[in-house]
């Protein structure tokens, strides 16, 4: 005999659904969830675009070729020096600390994959605890 809920469906097939989009749809559209965030931090910290101009000059509007006295050149060759060493180090840290941002958002995506599948256990585990009469040792 089959008993049908208020709006005609069978629990049992609404449990299979939820079930199936559970550990189905539902585990993927986490994981695109994840890359999706994954992508929107390398795109905010600019790490591809900050690996191809490590080297360029930093914020050096007139750092073009100085026609003059060996002074002049040589202090304009000073001056792009600098300016390369500055965007270096301001650029690399940059990267570092989007790298350090990225590693972060993996393993925080990583463990809420995992629990994401444990979560419909987690009842059964209360339900067994329960049953056996264990208790949180601060009640």
């Amino acid at each position: 005999m089959v008993y049908y809920s208020l709006n005609g469906y069978n629990e049992d097939m609404f449990l299979v659904g939820m079930l199936s989009w559970w550990y189905g749809d539902g585990w993927r559209q986490r994981y695109g969830l994840m890359i999706s965030r994954l992508t929107r931090i390398s795109d905010y910290f600019s790490i591809g675009l900050l690996l191809t101009t490590l080297f360029a000059p930093y914020r050096q509007i007139s750092a073009g070729s100085v026609n003059g006295s060996v002074g002049a050149q040589f202090r304009a060759f000073i001056d792009r020096l600098i300016s390369r060493f500055v965007g270096l180090f301001v650029r690399l840290f940059m990267v570092i600390f989007g790298l350090i941002a990225l590693v972060f958002q993996i393993i925080a995506g990583t463990i809420v994959l995992l629990f994401w599948l444990l979560i419909p256990i987690f009842p059964l585990i209360g339900l067994v605890l329960f049953a056996i009469g264990w208790a949180p040792s601060w009640l």
